[in-house]
Parts: C-alpha cells; sequence; structure tokens
C-alpha cells in the first residue's frame, strides 16, 4: 500500500457516460437500490445522521479534494464514517449495560472513558475512512500511508504507519468489512439514467452537473434544509419528540433525496420541464409529488430563498 503514490488531478477520470446501458440492466439496479434503501430505513438505528453535520463533512469534502478524489470517493467516505460511528456508539451503550451487569458499578467511568477514545481518535479514523473510500474507486487515486501520514502529521498528530494500518483494519472489522455502501449520488445518477430513457426532455450531462453541486451544498447544510422541510410537513416551527422521531427516517431516505435535489436542479437549469421531470420522478419512485416538491423546496430555500417550486 505503501508504494501506490498520490496521483494528481489531471488523472481524475470524467463524470458518468449516459445513455450507454442496456434498460434491463438499469431497472436492475434500480430495484436493487430500492429495496437498499427500504430495508436501511425499516433498520433505522436512533444515532443516524451523527457524523453528517456540517463541520464533519466539510472535512471530508477538502480533504478528498487535497488529495483529488472523485465525487463518488467523497460521499462514500462520508457515509463510512457515519456508519463506523454509528456502531462505535452501539457498541458503547452495550459495553457500558455489560459493565453494570457484571461489576455492579455505574457506567459513568467506563462511558466517560470510551467516549474520550471516540474523541481522540475521530481524526484518525476519519482519515481511515477517507482512505478506505479511495481504494473503493477502481480506476481513480488511492490514498497510501505515506500521504496519510503527512497530512496526519501536519496537524500535530503523531501516529505511526502500523497505528494507520491498525485504524484502517478497526474500522473494517467494526463494519464487518461491509463498506461499498451506496451513497445519495448513486441514486441520484442512476435516476438521472433513468429520466433519459424515459424521454425526459433536459439533457443528462447538465443536469447531473447541477446535481452534483446540489448535493454537496444538501450535505453541508443538510440541517437547515430538513428544518425547513420539517416545518412545511407538520405547519408549525416547534416540533414534539415524536415528531422529530418519526423524521428521522425522512432525513434518511436517500431514494427521497435524489429525487428531490433532481427535481431542483430541473428547476433552475430548465425550469419549463419542471412539472415533466416531477410527474416522471413520482412515476419512476412511487415518492409522491407533493413529498418531492417539499423537499426541492426546502433546498432550493437554502440556495437562493425566494422562487421556488412550491410558490409556482
Amino acid at each position: 500500500m505503501g508504494s501506490q503514490a498520490q496521483a494528481g488531478p489531471q488523472h481524475r477520470a470524467p463524470g458518468p457516460l449516459f445513455g450507454q446501458v442496456a434498460p434491463e440492466i438499469i431497472e436492475d439496479a434500480l430495484i436493487r437500490l430500492a429495496t437498499e434503501n427500504e430495508q436501511y430505513l425499516s433498520e433505522l438505528p436512533g444515532q443516524a445522521g451523527c457524523c453528517r453535520k456540517a463541520q464533519v463533512v466539510e472535512f471530508v469534502f477538502l480533504l478528498s479534494e487535497k488529495w483529488h478524489l472523485d465525487q463518488p470517493a467523497r460521499y462514500q467516505a462520508v457515509e463510512i464514517l457515519e456508519r463506523f460511528m454509528i456502531k462505535q456508539l452501539e457498541q458503547m451503550c452495550e459495553s457500558s449495560g455489560e459493565n453494570v451487569k457484571g461489576h455492579g458499578q455505574g457506567p459513568g467511568n467506563s462511558w466517560s472513558s470510551q467516549k474520550a477514545q471516540i474523541h481522540d481518535t475521530f481524526i484518525l479514523r476519519l482519515v481511515s475512512c477517507v482512505q478506505l473510500a479511495s481504494k473503493l474507486s477502481l480506476h481513480y487515486n488511492v490514498v497510501n500511508s505515506d500521504t496519510a501520514l503527512k497530512f496526519l502529521q501536519s496537524l500535530k498528530y503523531s501516529y505511526t504507519k502500523q497505528e494507520l494500518l491498525d485504524s484502517e483494519l478497526t474500522v473494517l472489522k467494526t463494519l464487518h468489512f461491509q463498506v461499498n455502501v451506496s451513497t445519495p449520488l448513486a441514486y441520484v445518477e442512476l435516476l438521472v439514467e433513468v429520466l433519459g430513457h424515459n424521454g425526459c426532455l433536459v439533457p443528462a450531462k447538465p443536469l447531473h452537473q447541477v446535481c452534483v453541486q446540489l448535493l454537496d451544498f444538501a450535505y453541508l447544510t443538510r440541517d437547515a434544509i430538513y428544518d425547513t422541510l420539517l416545518q412545511v410537513a407538520i405547519d408549525n416551527s416547534t416540533p414534539s419528540k415524536l415528531q422529530l422521531a418519526k423524521f428521522l427516517a425522512v432525513k434518511e431516505d436517500f431514494m427521497l433525496l435524489a429525487v428531490g435535489i433532481i427535481s431542483a436542479s430541473v428547476f433552475i437549469l430548465s425550469p419549463g420541464h419542471w412539472k415533466q421531470v416531477l410527474e416522471h420522478l413520482h412515476c419512476i419512485t412511487g415518492i409522491t409529488s407533493q413529498s418531492i416538491s417539499e423537499l426541492s423546496y426546502a433546498v432550493l430555500k437554502q440556495v437562493i430563498g425566494s422562487a421556488t417550486p412550491e410558490q409556482h
């Protein structure tokens, strides 16, 4: 791994090619993503979203850009980190409970020490997640140990190469080596492909470019967007705890996010085709036009704060 060099931006591959895949393959991929999304939502942990805070996402995005990683890798890194941190929190709860049962002691000391350890190793784990994401991008750059260590040293950390390798292994083992997870970008790109096959009049390439920009923006302003969406949904600025708990599934729905991003992108790029695309997205995913337009409204309110699909 140490022998692999960091590639420059000139090696970055172009964006996806649309209109090159057989319809039956697209259909199978769409069914797989929809099933995966439904399964994830049915098993949704209460801590979901804990690592998609703006500062963490920005850190991952900037680090991915520094290391010339492609768009899928940066989203993959965020999602790997998110799932890893959730697993760590779950393990902390289980461990604290076992200590109470086994020793008759309060969970305070155990919880505090584990929390401190997670805090102290967070940047190391984040770097490991970016490294793993770089290795999942088959024809892109792989972030080697020397590059990662040099970055950590620039932040005044003194990790060794072995500690870096152990950190990668910790992430892999914690996630049972299931790190190749689908990201909202995969949903967006597949749905843009389906729209093209269904006769959408908005060209796929420029639509994809706007979608990526909006998805970046949505990740960085996630809380504000979903706060707006929740207020629209319940027509109340002060939701109850029960409403917040139920809304978690909405915030974690990748298919909903994808259609909302595409709808908002079409509204920016070609407003005259917005209603047609909205109907297409409803027919493809089964998500109601109202739900799609409400999320588009929440996104566009943060972007431009003026004319939105809901107002039209």
